[in-house]
């Protein structure tokens, strides 16, 4: 059952992809309710499954495919809420095939890592701003992404200003930073509940993961300081934002697919 619950909502997806790129390459309107449409009828879907992948008898199975499975919901959800208000259309190919393959994935490939958050408050806390801060940043390195390529192809005259598709390159950097300020804000929080609540944070198994997201910490926040204090624009900023989703996926996912999938 939750391999054809995947493989329907991997089909909407789809379906949402498909809608999209014919826009995008003729450079024509894109229907954007059908998109919704199909969009929401995956992340129901998509939701619907997860519950029941996670939510075990003996607790809630957290493996690094059904973790990875929800911040790819948790992407797409976020991403189509925002497709409402601005024109996204060149990152939601990826956000849903992204979130197609790890679903696929999670319905498929056996795992298990079962952990009790119902007793333990600050845990689920912990979690909570953990997952949406890595969602928050990786939309964040979506947005550079998008910034540099658009950047590059308007450097090269490739007259994407007259694409009716494609958002200004002056309101993606803002909203670029504000979602790289409130994704560190979020990481913030993470760092205070983790030195808080988790014991033995940095004992043999878990310190790479307070180590490494000190550092894409650091990293974030140097990036928001140089633009703000500096005005850092352009490549630096993409090179920053990428390393920054790169380090905190070490940190967020490194050992447990090291454990799940090596050593297992």
């Amino acid at each position: 059952m939750d391999k054809f619950i995947a493989i329907v909502a991997s089909l909407f997806y789809f379906l949402a992809i498909a809608t999209i790129i014919p826009g995008l390459v003729n450079q024509t309107g894109i229907k954007a309710k059908a998109v919704l449409i199909f969009a929401a009828t995956a992340l129901l879907l998509h939701a619907w499954l997860l519950s029941d992948l996670i939510i075990h008898p003996n607790g809630q199975n957290l493996s690094i495919l059904n973790v990875g499975s929800l911040i790819s919901f948790i992407i797409g959800l976020v991403m189509s809420g925002a497709m409402l208000k601005t024109r996204l259309w060149f990152m939601l190919p990826v956000v849903y095939g992204f979130a197609a393959i790890n679903l696929s994935a999670a319905a498929s490939l056996p795992g298990s890592f079962i952990t009790h958050m119902e007793d333990n408050l600050p845990l689920l806390v912990h979690i909570f701003l953990a997952l949406f801060s890595y969602s928050t940043l990786t939309i964040g390195a979506l947005y550079a992404l998008q910034l540099a390529w658009l950047d590059h192809k308007l450097k090269k005259k490739k007259s994407l200003a007259i694409n009716p598709n494609l958002p200004p390159l002056l309101q993606i950097e803002r909203q670029l930073f504000r979602i790289i300020l409130i994704g560190n804000l979020l990481l913030t929080g993470t760092l205070i509940t983790g030195f808080v609540f988790i014991e033995e944070i940095f004992a043999q198994g878990k310190a790479h993961k307070g180590i490494l997201s000190i550092i894409a910490w650091v990293v974030y926040t140097v990036l928001l300081w140089g633009h703000y204090q500096k005005g850092w624009r352009g490549r630096k900023v993409t090179w920053f934002a990428i390393a920054g989703a790169f380090i905190l996926t070490l940190a967020y996912f490194g050992s447990r697919f090291v454990r799940e999938f090596i050593l297992h």
